[in-house]
């Protein structure tokens, strides 16, 4: 799948979500959220009303050429991460988005339910939210506590309150060193 998009389940986590779409656009980069119904309009976890770029009926999926710079992105909250993980055609997409080399970036409950249907995790460091762990140490990933964690294409972030760091790695991911350090300059970090 080529671009950057942010996958939006009802039940999203609002700081997850948002903060991250908010620190790549401050960074340049084309960000897209895309709802994963025919529905303009995405409800958080706590109630948010959220009106998307994109609806599932018109995403389109551009797959030759898809390389490491093209990045799903997962928030997660609940049951939003479930909702996400449920839905069969976007799980079928991811997987074959990793296999072609593209990036996935996901936050929370996200890496436990949505990263941990992925082939090919041994050995890779990621994060999440606790509790969620299990799914991607089963498959041979390495849990670690921190804010955000960066494995080759594969970058996670702990929860809510680590947003902004998510954010921060995918567009250091994206941009380099210099582009996220003067986003971060900018939030005054």
């Amino acid at each position: 799948m080529k671009g950057v998009h942010i996958f939006l389940a009802n039940g999203f986590e609002d700081m997850e979500a948002l903060g991250t779409r908010d620190v790549l656009l401050r960074g340049g980069v084309d960000v897209r959220t895309v709802s994963i119904t025919e529905e303009y309009m995405v409800e958080s976890s706590h109630g948010l009303s959220v009106s998307v770029d994109t609806g599932w009926g018109d995403l389109e999926v551009m797959e030759p050429g898809t390389d490491a710079s093209d990045v799903m992105i997962f928030p997660g909250g609940m049951p939003g991460s479930k909702n996400l993980a449920q839905h069969a055609e976007l799980m079928e997409i991811l997987q074959d988005h990793w296999a072609r080399g593209g990036a996935v970036a996901a936050i929370c409950a996200a890496p436990g339910l949505v990263v941990s249907q992925l082939p090919g995790l041994e050995g890779k460091k990621f994060t999440c939210f606790d509790g969620f762990e299990q799914a991607l140490v089963e498959k041979g990933a390495v849990f670690t506590p921190e804010s955000a964690v960066t494995d080759g294409a594969l970058i996670t972030g702990r929860g809510a309150g680590h947003a902004v760091n998510f954010g921060l790695a995918i567009l250091r991911y994206l941009k380099g060193d210099e582009a996220a350090e003067k986003v971060k300059a900018g939030l005054m970090l």
